[in-house]
C-alpha cells in the first residue's frame, strides 16, 4: 500500500471569478497526470476563497466599538478584528497577537481563519482573505464538474492551516470535502491480537490534509493543489460537521 501525493504545476494566480475546475484539469494535464477512480484533489483554501470573491479591501471596513476593544487587547488592526467579529459565532480567548474564535462554520480557530499572506487585490490597498462561505458546497461543486467531464469517481477536499490547543506549530486540516470520508469509525474493529477497539475514531480527512499540506508549503512555494492516489479507505460522502466535536463533549469550553 502506498500513498502518492503529487503537487500540480502551473496553477496561475487565482482571481475572483476564475473557474477552478478548468484550471485544475489543465494543471493535471501539465503535470502529466490522468485522473483515475478514487483519486483525490486537495485544494488550499486560499484559491477557493479568491475565486469566490472572499477578498476584502480593508479600506471598506469600519470597526465597531467592540472591534476597537479587541484590537487594543490583542494588538491587531481594528479592521481585522471587525472582520473576525463578522466571521465568528463567538470570541473565546484574546491575548496579544491572537484571538481564538468559534468560526461561523463551527470549528475553533485563531483569528477566524482570516489571512493576509500571499493576498493581493486588483487595486491599491491592504486586503484580507476570508474563508469560503460553504467549503463543503465548494468542494461538491468542483467534484461534480470534474466527474461530469472525466467520468471518474473522485474526491475533493479544501484545507487550511490551523494551530492546535496542546502543541506548537500549525498543520493542515480539512475545512470542506466532498466524495471522501471525514472520519473512519473503527470501534468494533479488531487489532492484531483480536482485541476489539472501543474508542478509536480516526479523522482521516485531517490526516490527509496534513500530508497534503507538507507538499503545498506555507510561504512562496506556489503549489496550492495536490493530487492524491492510494488513499487507504473507500471513497464515501463526508462533511465538515463530522470533524467538529460537539460543545457538550468539549471538556475545555
Amino acid at each position: 500500500m502506498s500513498l502518492i501525493i503529487t503537487p500540480l504545476v502551473n496553477i496561475p494566480f487565482i482571481r475572483q471569478g476564475d473557474h477552478l475546475t478548468d484550471i485544475l484539469l489543465n494543471a493535471l494535464r501539465e503535470t502529466n497526470l490522468e485522473l483515475q477512480d478514487n483519486d483525490i484533489l486537495v485544494l488550499a483554501q486560499k484559491i477557493v476563497s479568491k475565486a469566490e470573491g472572499q477578498l476584502v479591501n480593508l479600506a471598506t471596513v469600519t470597526p465597531s466599538a467592540y472591534a476597537l476593544e479587541l484590537a487594543e487587547k490583542s494588538g491587531k488592526d481594528p479592521r481585522i478584528t471587525e472582520l473576525m467579529l463578522r466571521e465568528s459565532a463567538e470570541i473565546l480567548r484574546v491575548r496579544t497577537g491572537s484571538i481564538v474564535v468559534e468560526h461561523k462554520l463551527g470549528f475553533v480557530c485563531a483569528n477566524a481563519g482570516i489571512d493576509q499572506s500571499n493576498v493581493k487585490g486588483e487595486e491599491e490597498g491592504e486586503f484580507a482573505l476570508l474563508l469560503p462561505v460553504d467549503p463543503d458546497g465548494s468542494a461538491k461543486k468542483i467534484r461534480d464538474e470534474i466527474e461530469a467531464l472525466t467520468k471518474k469517481r473522485v474526491g475533493v477536499m479544501i484545507i487550511d492551516s490551523h494551530g492546535r490547543a496542546w502543541r506548537i506549530g500549525t498543520v493542515g486540516i480539512c475545512i470542506g470535502l466532498s466524495g471522501l470520508p471525514a472520519i473512519m469509525d473503527e470501534r468494533g474493529w479488531h487489532d492484531l491480537f483480536g482485541y476489539a477497539l472501543k474508542i478509536t475514531v480516526v479523522g482521516v480527512a485531517d490526516e490527509l490534509a496534513a500530508a497534503a499540506s507538507l507538499m503545498m508549503g506555507q510561504a512562496a512555494e506556489g503549489t496550492p493543489v495536490v493530487h492524491v492516489r492510494g488513499f487507504p479507505y473507500p471513497l464515501d460522502e463526508g462533511s465538515l460537521k463530522e470533524l467538529i466535536r460537539p460543545k457538550e463533549q468539549d471538556m475545555f469550553r
